[in-house]
């Protein structure tokens, strides 16, 4: 696996672990506290920088599993079939 096919890998995996990680910890502001002009779905706080770093190291992990079994041991997508 060269370098830019690792990256072109390893940035599908953090968008697909970002999509896994965005709705944890979400939670909707109750009816009383609802700002006039914003979405009732709205959630209270993000904590979107805790998420980005959830996602990087999710995605660091299953990053390195791909790597070790397609660079490392060199077995290729028909391997994992059999």
């Amino acid at each position: 696996m060269n370098l830019i096919s690792g990256l072109a890998v390893y940035f599908i995996v953090w968008w697909l672990c970002l999509f896994v990680v965005l709705p944890f910890g979400v939670r909707r502001p109750e009816a009383d506290q609802v700002a006039p002009g914003t979405d009732p779905g709205a959630p209270v706080r993000s904590l979107l920088w805790r998420k980005v770093l959830a996602t990087t190291i999710l995605a660091t992990i299953i990053f390195a599993c791909i790597y070790v079994y397609f660079g490392v041991y060199e077995m290729s997508l028909e391997d994992l079939l059999v």
